[in-house]
């Protein structure tokens, strides 16, 4: 295969998967600013699709509007997937860095993040009968990016499919243990706050008394 650009190499794993991603951890082509670029875009698609989509489709009623679900829906659900994932790789020995699973998780995400942007975008100019469209692209878009996201996973760590499966559902447990721990981690944060405040608020009353 000819030498590649790293925009064209971004391009050759979207459209050949599977000899794609054996060819970026071979020939070391990943690039972390496009990856890096790519996350921002997810988070970019995460808020279009959820404020931008078209108004016939989705109202919001928000009365408020907060950044930080949309963060956490993007950077931090991407770099705990990468770490858990990660870390589930070092028990089953595969050869994957944190640098090549953070850049080949995001070329990953390329054509869903591009699905889910044209369905923004058409939800804008398409009537409700004709919403098939839009569901074609963002469907499409997911289910390549699935494609994608199993190569990408084989390829670095270099298992073999049953292996790659396994370890990309030891991974989504592994994000639903760590979400758990920290719901649970800044609950008792919370409450350790609340006790404290309360104990403060309870000695002023007694001292001015």
């Amino acid at each position: 295969m000819l030498d590649l650009t790293q925009g064209q190499f971004v391009k050759h794993t979207v459209m050949h998967p599977f000899e794609g991603f054996e060819d970026l951890r071979w020939k070391k082509a990943g690039s972390m600013k496009y990856a890096i670029i790519i996350v921002c875009l997810l988070f970019i698609e995460s808020l279009a699709y959820s404020r931008m989509y078209g108004f016939q489709y989705y109202t919001s009623y928000d009365k408020i509007f907060n950044i930080v679900p949309y963060i956490f829906q993007s950077f931090g659900l991407f770099l705990l997937y990468v770490v858990c994932n990660w870390a589930m790789c070092t028990l089953f020995d595969g050869e994957g860095s944190m640098k090549n699973i953070f850049i080949v998780t995001a070329y990953s995400l390329i054509p869903y993040i591009a699905g889910k942007l044209i369905g923004t975008v058409l939800s804008h100019f398409l009537i409700r009968d004709e919403y098939i469209f839009i569901q074609c692209f963002e469907v499409i878009g997911t289910a390549w990016t699935v494609v994608l996201f199993i190569s990408a996973m084989k390829a670095v760590h270099q298992f073999s499919f049953g292996k790659t499966l396994a370890l990309i559902a030891l991974t989504l447990v592994a994000m639903v243990l760590v979400v758990f721990l920290l719901v649970l981690l800044l609950t008792l944060f919370q409450q350790v706050i609340i006790f404290v405040f309360t104990i403060y608020t309870e000695l002023s009353y007694r001292l001015r008394v």
